[in-house]
């Protein structure tokens, strides 16, 4: 595996960069300043919310192209590279195949906030964590804002008891098992590859040069524009069988053993 090309590093954020607390390491700010001096571009792409983005990697926060909401918004920290709705005539679509579940909770996400229901205060703080910026509604059918992601919850799995509610969604939307309690849907165009696309265009730089690494489904489509795809060692085996390497797991210091190779090779 020849390192020395790569140019771009791209992480998602759950189950890959973050460990179990959800925290980044200080082992990986110090990779990413030796990146930094050795011309390497880092991108955190992840389905969190920008601002939480940005709180969970305070230190750096100011220089980094993030992608955020599964690659429906992107910044650089100059200007926003991409901003992709969910068109307005399918959000009560959305919000109708829910409305006899009561153990889903939908996230209306937009650029400046998320809204949740008013109904489920237990549910508002747990999802703080990863939507920093959020508000209360009586009813989420009733606003008129533009969305960039609808974020679906179920404390015990994503993939028994929200994909078979939505995935008659698909086409007209994307629907992605984003995680063990997650289902995100968004624009068909919405996903972090799309993203991920414009940032190597603008940069230059090829699937040869970019390393990417992720844990779960709505990481497939960054994974595949990269020769150096690495699955995490707790990543779901559709990811697993999707890169073209595997690392150890987010506990682990998955990312961060991958890099200090990276680093190795460059100098």
């Amino acid at each position: 595996m020849d390192l020395q090309q790569v140019k771009l590093v791209i992480c998602d954020m759950d189950g890959t960069l973050l460990n179990s607390e959800h925290e980044a390491s200080e082992r990986f700010f110090d990779l990413y300043e030796k990146m930094k001096a050795k011309d390497i571009t880092f991108v955190a792409a992840s389905g969190r919310q920008y601002d939480s983005i940005r709180e969970k990697l305070a230190p750096i926060a100011d220089e980094l192209l993030i992608v955020a909401e599964n690659g429906a918004y992107a910044r650089s920290p100059e200007k926003t590279l991409v901003s992709t709705y969910v068109p307005h005539g399918t959000i009560s679509n959305v919000l109708s195949a829910i409305e006899n579940q009561p153990d889903i909770q939908p996230v209306l996400c937009t650029p400046s906030a998320a809204y949740v229901k008013a109904a489920a205060p237990e549910f508002r703080r747990f999802m703080s964590e990863f939507y920093t910026s959020h508000e209360a509604v009586e009813n989420l059918a009733e606003l008129d804002i533009d969305v960039l992601k609808i974020a679906l919850y179920h404390k015990q799995s994503s993939e028994q008891f929200i994909y078979p509610h939505t995935k008659h969604l698909e086409g007209d939307l994307k629907v992605k098992v984003s995680g063990v309690h997650w289902v995100d849907i968004s624009h068909p165009d919405a996903h972090k590859g799309y993203a991920i696309s414009m940032i190597q265009k603008q940069l230059g730089v090829t699937p040869a040069e970019t390393m990417v690494f992720g844990d779960y489904h709505n990481d497939l489509e960054m994974l595949a524009l990269a020769d150096f795809s690495f699955a995490m060692g707790n990543a779901h085996p559709d990811i697993v069988a999707a890169a073209n390497f595997q690392t150890t797991n987010n506990d682990d210091f998955g990312v961060e053993r991958v890099l200090e190779r990276l680093l190795e090779a460059s100098l």
